[in-house]
């Protein structure tokens, strides 16, 4: 199975001289670099959180293996969807999935499944790639998006994931992809996207989750975030760290409807 890209040259630049430099902008060659479990990393155009992400990715000792965890944007597909063979091409060089790993996180999860026709149009996890790319070479990648929110689901999810990390016996990178507060003002994006922050930093899960119910905070991949918490905490996990925090606003200029960005990461 080889999936197309599908946001090449409408997130990002789609030729690969064009994405080098565009990524060239967000990235901090000299940050001090750590070893981490998880990200938390936004997914929109990268002219508008590209320096969040780059910001994230430029303090990072990266793993040769990545798996990604974004929220599902199309409808497609099943509760969990995991991508589990096959090759995804990018503008700057096809990257190949785990199947190994993909499959035993299926069969150790009540809740996921292969399925390919939730990835095809789905762009939260694509759009991490060039920034892996930009500082390795090769690397494989276990695809997942989630269309079920429930506790239920993330804590199994994750717990799936800590458990087939542990059997692999290898360092990996589990990354959550999301953007936080949707259209919102900019103080008020802020100010629930703080609640949200804090829970993260505080390796608070269940948390997470619930301030997100209760706030109504509009953070697409809070699914992928509790997923990502409940793993990492299973693989030792003992913090977090705020790496950059901007909105829409602070390129477009428009305060009054932002989407607010957070790069945080779980060491």
């Amino acid at each position: 199975m080889l999936r197309k890209p599908a946001v090449a040259g409408y997130f990002y630049q789609a030729s690969p001289d064009k994405l080098t430099e565009q990524v060239n902008r967000y990235v901090e060659e000299d940050a001090e670099k750590i070893r981490a479990i998880g990200v938390l990393s936004p997914h929109a155009g990268f002219m508008y959180s590209g320096a969040v992400a780059g910001a994230v990715y430029s303090r990072l000792k990266l793993p040769d293996t990545f798996i990604i965890v974004g929220p599902n944007h199309t409808g497609m597909g099943s509760s969990v969807s995991v991508f589990s063979d096959g090759r995804w091409e990018m503008p700057n060089g096809t990257v190949e999935v785990d199947d190994k790993l993909a499959k035993t996180i299926i069969n150790k999860s009540e809740y996921a499944s292969e399925d390919y026709n939730a990835h095809l149009g789905e762009h939260s996890l694509e759009v991490q790639i060039p920034f892996i790319q930009h500082f390795i070479n090769s690397f494989k990648i276990v695809p997942i998006t989630m269309m079920s929110t429930t506790l239920e689901v993330c804590r199994d999810l994750g717990y799936a994931i800590s458990e087939a990390v542990k059997e692999a016996k290898k360092d990996v990178l589990i990354i959550a992809s999301s953007d936080m507060t949707h259209y919102e003002s900019a103080a008020y994006a802020k100010e629930k996207d703080t609640m949200a922050i804090d829970r993260i930093l505080s390796l608070n899960p269940h948390g997470l989750h619930e301030v997100i119910t209760k706030q109504h905070i509009t953070m697409c991949g809070v699914a992928p975030a509790v997923t990502m918490l409940y793993a990492a905490l299973q693989l030792g996990a003992t913090k977090a760290n705020l790496i950059k925090y901007m909105n829409s606003g602070d390129v477009s200029g428009d305060y009054d409807q932002v989407v607010g960005y957070a790069g945080i990461i779980v060491s």
